[in-house]
């Protein structure tokens, strides 16, 4: 009997996560406790964003739905949008999008302040092409970012997957930042915010490039 050959296994359209950890670089505490102390006021001046979080039922502050300048607002976070701008112009190009010789856009900045037992259900960033956010205070027991595989909805009769399998065969993938890290991903990828079992508040800052 011939032999048969040996098959491959190739994977296609892959979904990418971009991660980088930033709290190492020279001077990055400094920046993290400004940015902390920055967020904090601004989340107890807010008063519109107050409300808007107390309406939807969001146990903790955003500034998503209030302000849309906070680079002009304050200094720290116009150092965090260069930062940034860096960040997902190196995904975009790990992405091989063709740009045209654009440059993608940052489009919309936020606070997140997510007190404990709060979390921010399954969700997409309609009308952007990456999104991501900077963490800037991450306790102990906080929560991670919880990825949806983008196929779910089409996998019909597929069988559950072995906890024990690879992460990229999972359907969900948990990711756990620290402070100072940055996540980036394509604005299409289903996401969410599990309860936050800390004590203390989790604090970031997300965004939206178009």
């Amino acid at each position: 009997m011939t032999k048969t050959a040996p098959a491959t296994v190739s994977p296609l359209f892959v979904t990418e996560l971009y991660r980088a950890d930033l709290a190492k670089q020279a001077g990055f505490e400094d920046f993290l406790a400004e940015l902390d102390d920055t967020c904090r006021a601004i989340a107890d001046e807010d008063e519109a964003g107050q409300t808007w979080s107390q309406t939807k039922g969001y146990l903790g502050y955003t500034s998503y739905a209030s302000l849309n300048d906070l680079p002009a607002r304050a200094s720290v976070f116009a150092d965090l949008k260069a930062m940034l701008d860096t960040h997902v112009a190196a995904f975009a190009d790990k992405l091989d999008f063709d740009l045209h010789g654009q440059k993608l856009k940052l489009n919309s900045l936020w606070i997140n302040i997510l007190e404990p037992m709060g979390h921010h259900s399954s969700h997409i960033h309609p009308h952007s092409v990456i999104s991501g956010t900077f963490y800037v205070s991450i306790p102990e027991g906080a929560s991670a970012l919880r990825l949806e595989d983008p196929r779910l909805g089409l996998m019909m009769n597929a069988p559950l997957r072995k906890a024990s399998g690879r992460p990229e065969h999972q359907t969900f993938v948990n990711v756990t930042p620290q402070a100072g890290t940055v996540l980036l991903w394509e604005s299409w990828l289903r996401h969410e915010v599990p309860i936050n079992l800390s004590d203390d508040v989790r604090i970031s800052v997300s965004f939206n490039y178009g």
